[in-house]
């Protein structure tokens, strides 16, 4: 189920230009895998609720024969103040059984317990993945039409003389990858600065610190010279 949704995320994500290039709808495929995880979610949604439902009945299983124990025990002890012995001692098998399926059922409801815990994770965790998904639709849907209109711009620049253009377009890339370098740098020497102002204030506290020592030790001495 899960590797349904891994292949989803797979497909959406880079293979909207492939869509095109085939000649697909890439708003209708989207669409279709939207569907496909909704349904995979409603699957995953009905499971759970069936193991909701096995564990309810187990641990009303688990509480009855743990009250048919402690039936037993009263009954047994009546059956012995009453000096039936022999149907004390058949009390007590029933008794006995009921402990051992108790512990049986408690084994069952802890595995149920715990299954469900790991169904409601699982289950969170598929309607992330859908609401992310559905989040992004759109954006996909914009790069989509986005590739078509740049596809059709290339086909036309293809036919047009652009050497000007191109070269004032290096141009600007040029002056764009050395202000991203500038930037870069200056982020560089921001952090730097910061790790030398925590520094400073380390070795501030330090020196607080020292301070502080010092004027105790001096107390100390103070003290232990009234004393002598």
């Amino acid at each position: 189920m899960f590797q349904f949704f891994r292949r989803m995320k797979t497909l959406v994500s880079s293979e909207v230009n492939n869509m095109i290039d085939k000649a697909e709808d890439p708003v209708k495929m989207v669409d279709e895998y939207l569907r496909e995880m909704e349904s995979e979610i409603a699957e995953m949604e009905s499971t759970t609720a069936k193991i909701i439902a096995e564990e309810k009945l187990l641990a009303r299983k688990k509480e009855d024969t743990a009250k048919l124990a402690d039936t037993r025990e009263e009954q047994a002890l009546k059956a012995l103040e009453e000096s039936n012995e022999d149907l004390a001692r058949r009390i007590l098998l029933e008794k006995k059984r009921a402990e051992t399926e108790h512990a049986e059922i408690s084994q069952l409801h802890e595995n149920s317990l715990q299954q469900v815990e790991d169904l409601k994770t699982k289950l969170n965790e598929m309607k992330h993945e859908y609401s992310e998904m559905k989040h992004k639709r759109v954006t996909l849907v914009a790069r989509a039409e986005a590739a078509k209109a740049k596809a059709q711009a290339n086909r036309l620049m293809s036919s047009v003389e652009s050497g000007s253009a191109k070269r004032g377009f290096n141009r600007m890339e040029e002056k764009i990858m050395r202000q991203e370098a500038e930037a870069d740098a200056s982020e560089e020497l921001r952090e730097t600065n910061q790790s030398l102002d925590n520094e400073i204030k380390e070795l501030d506290k330090r020196t607080e610190v020292d301070a502080e020592l010092a004027r105790l030790r001096e107390k100390l001495t103070q003290k232990d010279e009234t004393k002598g």
